[in-house]
């Protein structure tokens, strides 16, 4: 007899689907999807096969098709199959066959569900494959979301056979005297997974006959950490990760107060891409000298002097530009920069984004670059030079601001003006002036 009343519980409980749900179930042929699909059929619910040929194992896998064929008719349901030539596509991505065979189904499945109204999809993992699931991530390397094991609902992803083992879901089968097929792949030690499988598993089952049954209640206190864990990153999110203009940044001082501070940094930075030997870099040279930068595919994270700073790459390095005298519009970086010539002597005021020169002063062609070391000018209004690194310094600029800052530069190397700042004392219009150029900066995003 089948168990239709645990199942059935089972997605209520978890609230995989309900009796209007259209369902894809993926099905192999082997023991568990076969279970499934036959669970599915005698609840009523409203659901169709969907079974993949890899060809990668000949005459078995196109056995395995017709299979599934003839169960979609028995059971009176529609049948979705493709073909895939899985060893191509796992050369062509420079991938493992399983990992090809993995984003193949997937995809697949996403395509089928998209054309025929499909609401989720149905996969037959049991118990037993959370605990290989678990113990191959912890072998791998795993935080605490690595422990909870396969999840009852992903997404469209849903796995109504979570509340069995791998025994009661054979002895159920043989109860029902159910047909299957089996994949000889599955015995062999070749694939990790069936290494944990066939060698791992019966060695612990020794030890512990009940592993399931442990695993089952291990797998509650796990998500039930995992769930704590989350609402205690999420507050620190709302708290200490802070916005300024166009970057996020995090208070060092806020960091250094955090307990356990890799794990929850680490947490806090996750979806940005820094992994755990990053964080550990970062927490070990909060103290040191501010300017030390780390990268990860997407971000920046830049420890400036009482922060660090959390920045998205460009994909465009920005690259000085030569300003000739016929010169009226020119883009720079994240700028574009407007050039004018006056005759009257006009001064520019209140707007930092704008500066007016002694045309006279001006040794063509002039360029707008970025800072680099040593650079220094006259700040307007004070005597004496004063070095860029201190003016961003006193100016108060973060460190991973300061070449975002578009510097104006003379023919014979003067600094003319740090753009959207302090414009230099020697270029400024005097009552000597005959005629100006203005140059103004607008911030294109």
């Amino acid at each position: 007899m089948l168990p239709l009343k645990q199942f059935v519980d089972f997605i209520e409980q978890n609230t995989l689907f309900t009796r209007h749900s259209k369902i894809l179930a993926a099905v192999s042929g082997g023991i568990d999807s076969v279970l499934m699909t036959h669970l599915l059929k005698a609840a009523g619910f409203n659901f169709g096969i969907a079974h993949c040929n890899f060809q990668l194992r000949g005459p078995e896998a196109l056995r395995d098709q017709e299979f599934c064929n003839n169960l979609a008719n028995q059971l009176c349901v529609p049948f979705h199959t493709i073909n895939f030539d899985t060893g191509n596509y796992a050369a062509e991505n420079k991938i493992s066959i399983q990992m090809a065979a993995r984003e193949l189904r997937y995809q697949w499945f996403d395509t089928v569900c998209q054309q025929t109204d499909y609401q989720v999809i149905a996969l037959a993992h049991h118990q037993n494959d959370t605990i290989e699931t678990i113990l191959l991530n912890l072998t791998r390397g795993t935080g605490i979301a690595g422990l909870h094991g396969i999840l009852p609902q992903n997404g469209t992803l849903v796995r109504p056979l979570l509340f069995l083992n791998r025994d009661e879901i054979a002895g159920i089968v043989a109860a029902n005297k159910l047909g299957y097929v089996e994949d000889s792949s599955n015995a062999s030690a070749k694939y990790a997974r069936n290494k944990i499988r066939l060698e791992v598993i019966p060695k612990l089952k020794e030890l512990n006959p009940s592993l399931e049954k442990t695993f089952e209640n291990n797998l509650k206190h796990f998500r039930d950490l995992e769930i704590l864990l989350e609402n205690q990153v999420h507050q620190l999110q709302q708290t200490m990760l802070k916005t300024d203009a166009d970057s996020r940044y995090l208070l060092i001082e806020d960091v250094k107060q955090l307990n356990p501070a890799r794990l929850l940094l680490f947490k806090l930075l996750q979806e940005y891409g820094f992994n755990e030997t990053t964080i550990d870099d970062v927490l070990s040279a909060l103290d040191k000298h501010p300017g030390r930068v780390f990268e990860s595919a997407g971000y920046l994270l830049v420890l400036d002097r009482d922060r660090l700073v959390l920045q998205k790459k460009t994909d465009v390095e920005v690259q000085p530009v030569l300003i000739s005298e016929q010169d009226h519009e020119l883009h720079y970086g994240n700028f574009k920069l407007n050039v004018l010539h006056d005759d009257s002597p006009l001064i520019i005021k209140d707007n930092p984004l704008a500066v007016s020169v002694d045309s006279a002063l001006l040794v063509f062609p002039l360029q707008m670059r970025p800072w680099e070391e040593g650079d220094y000018f006259y700040p307007l209004g004070m005597k004496g030079s004063k070095k860029l690194s201190d003016f961003f310094i006193n100016q108060k600029i973060a460190l991973h601001q300061k070449n975002e800052v578009p510097l104006l530069i003379n023919g014979n190397g003067d600094v003319i003006w740090v753009g959207g700042y302090r414009p230099d004392e020697r270029y400024k219009v005097s009552d000597n002036t005959k005629k100006v150029t203005i140059f103004e900066l607008y911030k294109l995003k």
